[in-house]
């Protein structure tokens, strides 16, 4: 997907002068070093010495350690999967290949890459994601629980490998700040979980390759931050890597400055990017775990080098961890509400490992729970590693007493109901910044779930770069369980990761608590000359979930979808489709009563135009089924849609 002058134009006009003046400076910048490109300096006598105290790796789980070596043999083998492509070319990597798409990056000047160009240089995530280097803190984590050299030597087989291919400022590598953060954050626990195998100073810091590398890392880190209407996840990802590599590998005449800024930067970009209430400013949960962890790997390096960490960075991840526990499901699972690409902070678990629960897991070590968070029952590996190096620390921070199900600031309301009901309604900003980056046009959507099934589901995202047609159907507002009117979105996309005009929304009522009946209502005026209200009530006694859309303004064509999970069946008769599904082995069931003033259709795995699709993680979609009702709005009366669970 290769940006037009036009996108370019209208990424240029959401950016402040200062943003826009910062973004010349970082193109001078990148013209100067492209002829004269900066050296590491000398270093002598570097040591490490943030090693994981006597006894952590006792304390990891046996099931958890099981999993981690198990998925670490595939990856001895050469396996490993991303985005749905299964790989079996990882014995020996070629750091440039797409193997989506069979194209190779070139080899040039970095930031002469074209890496939105799939044409040119392939699936830009495909590539990025083998060199984040998380599978190797997993092989490296797999030495340090067996002991067994094969995992420590591969780790450096592919370590040097990446450094030969990709020299400092060579290559699509050296394109994204994020990649450089999340690689060194890679590098650090590589060279704490390899400690004790007689190659590793050799590898790290005893080797002038390396050391390089690490210096050109935070060099271009402090040199181009993510800026403006871009200081996103990005910008936390950048700070949270330099941050690490400053604690561990202090070594440089700069380290203490890097050390010093990366930490102000994180305070400042975690506070920006999180609302008071701990949920994160995208609109976005995958993002919201890949901040926290983030987070809370960078706490664990400044800890283990005994270099003070503000008071405010813990206090967020604190806020963030309690907005997580309130807002999970009844089988630990988040929200699926904007942009998800299956992004990760620190990987030191093999597959299976529950992503949710490991986060809850380590704010319970870290922090302490609270009573009313939901029990985990899983084991990993990353949380007895992250607890021993985090020090505990008293906050000033006020916690909920009881567990929160109305977050004002972010628009996010879940109502629960019995049989484990759990309804999330969005009555949220568009997203964060004048981008809105990895927002969907999903205002007044809601998801249902019972027992963690998705019975009214969020599609998901399946796709960024590459394929607009899909990029374009996952963030539309057709894609999501909410209203349209003559078939445009709510907010006016400006191509993709950019928004132009944002729908603006607003919750009237929310009382999530009220015995008998939990109720929302909100509104956004998204299209123009009219205004969409939603109101939700969620029954107890009757387990029904009511649903009224009432459109204020001129008659206008309407379209309403209702998006079932992959489990669900329906059987559509008239306006009455009868939903259902199997959980543990039990059938479950459901009726669903629409407007009858809407002529309802069914649709599956439709692809001209896109529709009746769920993506379950990035780069994969199955079909699903998708209600679609169509008419006119009638400003005397509203579409009442009803959802009653059976038995």
């Amino acid at each position: 997907m290769t940006m037009s002058a036009g996108w370019y134009l209208r990424r240029l006009s959401r950016m402040g002068p200062g943003e826009a003046v910062g973004r010349a400076g970082d193109a001078l910048r990148r013209r100067r070093w492209r002829s004269a490109r900066p050296e590491c300096p000398q270093v002598t006598g570097a040591r490490f010495t943030a090693v994981l105290p006597a006894g952590t790796l006792a304390a990891v789980p046996p099931d958890a350690a099981k999993r981690l070596v198990a998925e670490a043999d595939r990856l001895l083998e050469g396996h490993a999967a991303y985005f749905g492509v299964e790989r079996a070319d990882l014995a020996d990597p070629d750091w440039q290949y797409d193997p989506k798409t069979g194209r190779r990056a070139p080899r040039c000047y970095a930031f002469e890459v074209p890496y939105r160009d799939e044409d040119a240089v392939g699936d830009i995530k495909q590539i990025w994601e083998l060199s984040r280097h998380q599978y190797l803190t997993v092989l490296a984590a797999a030495y340090a629980l067996t002991g067994d050299e094969r995992y420590a030597e591969r780790t450096a087989g592919h370590l040097r490998s990446w450094w030969r291919a990709n020299p400092p400022l060579c290559g699509v590598h050296w394109v994204s700040g994020i990649e450089l953060g999340i690689r060194l954050l890679s590098w650090v626990w590589i060279r704490r979980l390899l400690e004790g195998w007689p190659g590793a100073a050799g590898l790290f810091e005893d080797n002038p390759v390396a050391l390089a590398q690490i210096w050109h890392h935070q060099r271009w880190l402090a040199a181009f931050p993510s800026r403006g209407s871009s200081a996103n996840n990005h910008a936390v990802a950048e700070a949270a890597g330099q941050t690490a590599a400053a604690c561990a590998f202090g070594w440089f005449p700069s380290s203490a400055r890097w050390r010093a800024e990366a930490l102000r930067s994180l305070e400042r970009q975690l506070r920006s990017n999180t609302f008071a209430s701990g949920l994160n400013r995208e609109s976005a949960t995958e993002y919201h775990g890949l901040v926290l962890e983030l987070g809370l790997a960078a706490v664990a390096e400044a800890d283990a080098a005994g270099v003070p960490v503000p008071a405010s960075i813990r206090g967020v991840l604190l806020r963030m961890t309690d907005a997580l526990a309130a807002v999970l499901d009844s089988r630990l699972r988040p929200p699926r509400q904007g942009d998800a690409d299956d992004g990760h902070g620190l990987v030191l678990d093999g597959s299976g490992t529950d992503r949710w629960a490991s986060l809850l897991a380590t704010g319970d070590a870290v922090f302490g729970g609270l009573a009313w968070w939901p029990a985990v029952t899983g084991t990993d590996v990353r949380t007895p590693l992250l607890a021993a190096l985090i020090r505990p620390a008293a906050l000033a921070v006020p916690r909920p007493a009881v567990r929160p199900a109305h977050f004002a600031d972010a628009g996010m309301t879940i109502l629960r109901g019995p049989g484990e009901i759990w309804c999330r309604c969005d009555g949220g900003p568009h997203g964060f910044l004048s981008i809105a980056a990895h927002a969907h046009a999903d205002a007044l959507s809601l998801e249902v779930r019972h027992d963690g099934v998705d019975v009214l589901a969020d599609p998901g995202t399946y796709c960024y770069h590459g394929q607009p047609r899909w990029r374009q159907y996952f963030r539309s507002t057709l894609g999501h369980n909410t209203l349209q009117l003559d078939g445009a979105d709510q907010s006016a996309s400006g191509g993709p990761f950019l928004w132009t005009r944002h729908a603006r929304s607003r919750v009237l009522a929310a009382d999530p608590s009220a015995e008998g009946a939990a109720r929302w209502c909100a509104e956004h005026d998204g299209y123009r000359h009219s205004v969409h209200r939603r109101r939700v009530e969620l029954t107890a006694a009757d387990r029904e979930l009511r649903v009224v859309d009432e459109v204020r303004g001129p008659r206008r064509a309407a379209r309403l979808a209702f998006h079932l999970g992959p489990e669900v069946t329906a059987e559509l008769a008239g306006n009455r489709a009868v939903l259902s599904w199997t959980r543990d082995g039990q059938d479950r069931s459901a009726v669903l009563d629409l407007p009858e003033r809407l002529a309802w259709r069914a649709h599956r795995g439709e692809t001209d135009p896109p529709l009746g699709w769920y993506s379950a993680g990035f780069g994969r979609k199955e079909p699903a089924t998708t209600l679609v009702g169509s008419g006119f709005t009638d400003s005397t009366a509203g579409f009442v849609t009803v959802l009653r669970f059976r038995g």
